[in-house]
């Protein structure tokens, strides 16, 4: 191990013996009391040295062994150290080629953020290879959401619609004006290939159907029929076998993200629609209408540029945040969001005990609770004001949530 301060917090002096590390609430900490010849062996810990070489320069600074000791460790608890050098086969592959790294920096200098353990950031940026996402939907918000995934280092992303590409189908890192005319998912999957930081994997015509396909880490519908938005069909397939799948898109000027639905977990498109049908026994008739007259009259739906790519951004960070491992506020709850005045807001959708996904059963809403107190933080998020570790008695430094 190299032990290395996170880069991606930016560190500060808050008297003559308190480090900052970090700006904003949410990952903001402080470390003290800090005497003078721990602050400057502080400036070490820059990847280039292992703990052997670590506790040498720290006699030179006449700091025992013990206290550089614990001090590595306290700061490996609090979540404030990197490790520049281990890390497992895939880790060092990544390393070896330093184009896609540095195409990939920022964000894994952001999920350093997000990651407690030393080196699991990079582990994380190395499984995203690894990983396939197929993307149901190349209108404004399909097209730059796959996009927004390729590039953030997903190892394929496929996309699938019909048609051809419209003139109102383009949009700044989806479809580019050139692709009018041409087949719509081969266009998207083009410009997923332009925005990936390495060679992704091609899949053209002739490659078989994956519909349904487990081998899917996630599945994400997000059609341009705006309908289909505002009303999604049940994805028993999905449901099935297994495969996680999200919902976005725009309808009528609200864009919309989620539900996330963990197949048996967390409710899905089946308990929305019978959630509605009980508020509204006039639901299913509304829908069939809205359905029938989406096939009858070919239309442009609505759907704002700036608010397609809010959409696609936020659906891409809940896609993310589930891929590595987490379970985003939208599992068990629609986020909405309407114009003009642009507040976003949670929708809980509950498992429904008439649905055939089984998520009441056996969820008992044990996720759907873990998202609602989620919610909270999208809209109002304040400094804890508990000590995030709890500092052991006989060390003199500890290191605590800054009140920012």
């Amino acid at each position: 191990m190299a032990p290395l301060l996170k880069p991606a917090l930016r560190r500060g002096w808050r008297d003559l013996n308190t480090v900052q590390f970090g700006m904003t609430p949410a990952h903001a900490m402080t470390l003290g009391p800090m005497d003078t010849a721990t602050g400057s062996f502080l400036e070490l810990l820059n990847g280039t040295r292992g703990p052997a070489l670590l506790r040498e320069e720290g006699r030179q600074l006449d700091l025992p062994e013990s206290h550089v000791d614990g001090l590595l460790e306290r700061l490996s608890r609090a979540g404030l150290l990197d490790d520049a050098r281990g890390g497992s086969p895939a880790v060092e592959t990544l390393r070896r080629k330093k184009k896609l790294l540095d195409r990939l920096r920022p964000d894994l200098a952001s999920l350093s953020l997000t990651t407690s353990e030393p080196g699991e950031a990079m582990e994380l940026l190395a499984t995203r290879r690894t990983l396939r996402v197929q993307v149901r939907g190349a209108g404004r918000v399909g097209a730059v959401l796959a996009s927004l995934l390729s590039a953030a280092g997903i190892g394929e992303v496929d996309v699938r619609d019909g048609g051809h590409v419209e003139p109102w189908d383009v949009a700044p890192g989806g479809l580019p004006a050139e692709s009018v005319g041409a087949r719509r998912d081969e266009a998207a999957r083009r410009a997923v290939r332009h925005c990936a930081p390495d060679n992704p994997l091609r899949r053209g015509p002739q490659s078989p159907s994956v519909d349904g396909d487990p081998g899917f880490s996630l599945v994400v519908l997000a059609p341009r029929d705006d309908v289909s938005v505002h009303a999604p069909p049940s994805a028993d397939t999905f449901v099935g076998s297994g495969t996680p799948h999200l919902y976005a898109g725009v309808v009528e000027g609200t864009g919309v993200v989620g539900p996330l639905v963990l197949p048996g977990e967390t409710s899905c498109a089946g308990c929305l629609h019978e959630w509605r049908t009980d508020r509204d026994p006039a639901w299913p008739r509304l829908v069939a209408q809205w359905r029938s007259g989406a096939r009858r009259v070919r239309r442009v739906p609505p759907c704002d540029l700036a608010l397609a790519t809010t959409v696609a951004g936020l659906a891409a960070a809940h896609a993310l945040a589930f891929l590595d491992g987490r379970v985003p506020s939208s599992a068990g709850a629609r986020w909405e969001v309407s114009l003009p005045a642009l507040n976003w807001h949670a929708r809980p959708v509950w498992a429904h005990p008439a649905c055939p996904c089984g998520a009441a059963e056996k969820g008992k809403g044990e996720l759907t609770s873990i998202a609602g107190e989620s919610h909270e933080t999208m809209t109002e998020q304040g400094p804890s004001k508990k000590s995030r570790r709890t500092a052991a008695a006989a060390r003199p430094a500890g290191t605590w949530r800054a009140h920012v």
